[in-house]
């Protein structure tokens, strides 16, 4: 039985490389597809807000010295890039998958309209939001949690590649522990980095939980929302 009905989860765009320096790994991005299936298949309605950070790296050496609002309409576009790509991936995997973008481009994906949106998720379509919040200085994390807000998702899960937040750098520290459970207020008072400030803010403020967890583990998603002990629960 699920814990949540809706949730909004957000994937980075690194995650769709896989092992691979930029892109998009054609392997890795079927696995998340079929992790996403499995959750559908329990009846809980999934939106996905997708990073561009695989394709941006590939152009990254170009945008130095660039404007900051250029260099970021480029890495909106990199995310309707990677947000048609897993809708396409999901179609072939039994999903019904529908892009919404921030940015206007009618010709390639519909516009995100928020009534729309949530008839889709009553629909069990999965609704994939590009483009960020379709605004320049805003990072994907706080389209999550603005578009997570919009929605009534219970949840916002932030996939990464760590397990979970924990109480310094695992890779540096041996001895860091992860957190199962941890309020907002300690997250500020620890200093530990769970999302930017500008979506952390937004998600406490409007008392929107985040979990924490690794997309790279097997069935980590379907034990997130089950309510298993899998990552960390940032709550009020």
């Amino acid at each position: 039985m699920p814990a949540y009905k809706r949730i909004l989860l957000k994937l980075s765009g690194e995650a769709l490389m896989g092992d691979d320096a930029f892109g998009i790994n054609r392997a890795t991005i079927v696995r998340m597809v079929e992790e996403i299936a499995e959750v559908t298949r329990m009846g809980v309605q999934v939106a996905v807000v997708i990073g561009g950070g695989n394709i941006f790296r590939g152009v990254a050496g170009g945008s130095v010295g660039m404007d900051r609002a250029t260099a970021d309409y480029m890495g909106m576009l990199a995310t309707v890039m990677n947000a048609l790509a897993l809708g396409d991936t999901m179609d072939k995997a039994g999903l019904i998958p529908r892009v919404m973008s921030a940015i206007g481009i009618e010709r390639v994906v519909e516009p995100y309209v928020r009534p729309k949106a949530l008839q889709y998720l009553e629909e069990g379509k999965v609704v994939i939001f590009a483009a960020g919040t379709g605004n320049p200085f805003f990072t994907t994390d706080t389209a999550a949690a603005l578009r997570g807000a919009e929605i009534g998702a219970e949840i916002v899960l932030k996939a990464t590649k760590v397990d979970g937040v924990y109480s310094a750098d695992p890779k540096k520290d041996p001895k860091a522990t992860r957190y199962t459970s941890i309020t907002f207020d300690e997250v500020m008072g620890k200093n530990l980095e769970v999302m930017d400030a500008t979506a952390f803010a937004l998600c406490r403020d409007q008392k929107l939980p985040i979990k924490v967890f690794s997309i790279f583990k097997h069935g980590a998603l379907k034990r997130v929302v089950q309510g298993e002990d899998e990552g960390t629960l940032v709550h009020v």
